[in-house]
């Protein structure tokens, strides 16, 4: 594990964009697939999803998140020195979405702008690469722009997002603690075996093949491990967040709330249950938006705690888990952010 301690960074503010449309797991599907469907339904407790038009990317709803954080706290574009994206859903293989949205945003030439291919740890890994940059004072204010464009209509876990978080350097500021991990082993788990170059899309990839249930797939579409998943979701996370409170040397009934990835409801009730946490402090979106990568964290902070956390200082965890196989939490003291309400694009 990988533990550190961001000092000088306030968490300024942040803002969830979700597309308008609205998938049911239950209604949305062919008829011969119902009943395994609600079956389905009541293990991963996901009802319903946001899901992009054709046209739209997750560019597209990380930009609507950052015009609307932005105009709500009031920052004067030009004061923005970085630009960090964190997706596995660029507009392109090259170049860097975050340059395009650099410009696309009114940014000033010269912002740092890069991207990151990560998912479902996303937003503790980013948090702590903005935070590190920023500690040393050579930039005052920055935003990470997380989330991803995975929902698909045979498919009934993911869900599309974009979120925007704001940072600001202030020596005041209490400090951010991570413990960040990966384990490359399990990277089979959770993959798009086609389209990199290990495995360039070719015709083969092209022909849409019938399933059991005579539902038709793609040979490129995402590979989950579902039980693989589960078992290192289950096993690492909960040890991982013991660390971090100990770490931080903060009790875990200091802790207001505990917002994990939005993996699965036997995922996240498995966690929850091995770390004795009471419901109230684990607030939860599957049922809503599904498993929306990332963006899963900020989405449900957004979704569920947006009143508590505008109205006074809370400490939060945010535990996220998955892809890679990688892992990653972090304690940080919310307070005076701006979080606007939820975003439909």
């Amino acid at each position: 594990m990988a533990q550190a301690t961001i000092r000088n960074v306030r968490y300024a503010g942040m803002a969830s964009c979700v597309p308008r449309r609205v998938l049911s797991n239950l209604h949305d599907c062919p008829p011969q697939i119902r009943s395994a469907r609600e079956r389905v339904v009541r293990n991963i407790g996901i009802e319903t999803r946001r899901i992009c038009p054709e046209w739209q990317t997750f560019s597209d709803l990380a930009f609507d998140a950052s015009e609307r954080l932005l105009a709500e706290l009031q920052w004067n574009k030009d004061e923005i020195d970085a630009l960090i994206v964190i997706t596995q859903s660029p507009d392109y293989l090259i170049p860097a979405t975050a340059i395009i949205l650099q410009d696309r945003l009114g940014l000033k030439p010269g912002t740092i702008a890069f991207d990151i291919n990560l998912g479902c740890s996303a937003y503790a890994f980013g948090l702590h690469v903005l935070g590190a940059m920023m500690a040393s004072g050579g930039i005052k204010k920055a935003l990470l722009l997380v989330g991803d464009k995975a929902a698909t209509v045979v498919e009934p876990l993911f869900s599309d997002a974009g979120t925007a978080t704001a940072l600001e350097y202030d020596p005041a500021a209490p400090p951010m603690y991570f413990d960040l991990n990966s384990d490359g082993s399990g990277y089979r788990a959770i993959m798009l075996p086609a389209g990199g170059h290990r495995e360039p899309i070719g015709p083969q990839h092209l022909l849409p093949y019938k399933d059991e249930d005579g539902i038709l797939r793609s040979p490129a579409a995402l590979v989950l491990d579902g039980p693989a998943v589960l078992s290192f979701s289950t096993q690492r996370v909960p040890p991982a967040v013991r660390a971090l409170l100990a770490y931080a040397e903060c009790p875990i009934e200091d802790v207001d709330y505990f917002i994990f990835h939005q993996a699965n409801r036997m995922i996240n009730d498995t966690i929850r249950k091995k770390l004795g946490l009471p419901v109230e402090k684990v607030p939860s979106t599957l049922h809503d938006f599904g498993n929306t990568s990332g963006a899963s964290i900020p989405v449900t902070m957004t979704a569920r705690i947006r009143d508590a956390l505008q109205g006074g200082k809370h400490k939060v965890l945010m535990s996220g888990f998955g892809i890679g196989l990688s892992w990653g939490s972090c304690i940080v003291d919310i307070d005076r952010a701006v979080f606007p309400a939820l975003v439909e694009s």
